[in-house]
């Protein structure tokens, strides 16, 4: 919730867990051991299963949950799929799911890098983290 950029993510045609591993993977990559992150996602079953909850804890990330029924618990991701929605997806038609992938990749190097944000004093969220980083 720093600056809004996305860490990390994996799409798939379906929900399966080596998805979600795959994720964490990436995003462990990123980030430091024992930095006191809390990861926070919604009550989905991956997110339930015990070998979810250990990549966590053996990386020191404590998980966050959103109650039953509330999406507002999730609202930064939440706002996240409504600017994607309405910057892609309802703009286009796709012909098939490899392009609407590509597409996908295209638009989360695009937010992070160049889209720019009132909240970050008109920077990207990558800007915005050198930038604090430099302060």
């Amino acid at each position: 919730m720093f600056n809004g950029e996305i860490i990390s993510y994996d799409l798939s045609e379906r929900p399966n867990f080596n998805q979600i591993t795959s994720m964490l993977k990436k995003s462990f990559e990123k980030i430091p051991d024992q930095t006191n992150l809390i990861l926070h996602s919604d009550q989905g079953w991956q997110y339930q299963m015990k070998q979810y909850q250990s990549l966590l804890k053996q990386k020191g990330i404590k998980q966050s949950m959103s109650r039953k029924g509330n999406c507002l618990d999730n609202a930064v991701i939440e706002n996240f799929f409504g600017i994607i929605k309405s910057e892609l997806f309802y703009l286009k038609k796709y012909s098939s799911i490899n392009q609407l992938k590509q597409e996908i990749v295209e638009y989360i190097n695009y937010y992070n890098n160049d889209r720019i944000k009132l909240n970050l004093k008109g920077m990207s969220p990558i800007q915005y983290r050198a930038h604090y980083y430099q302060i």
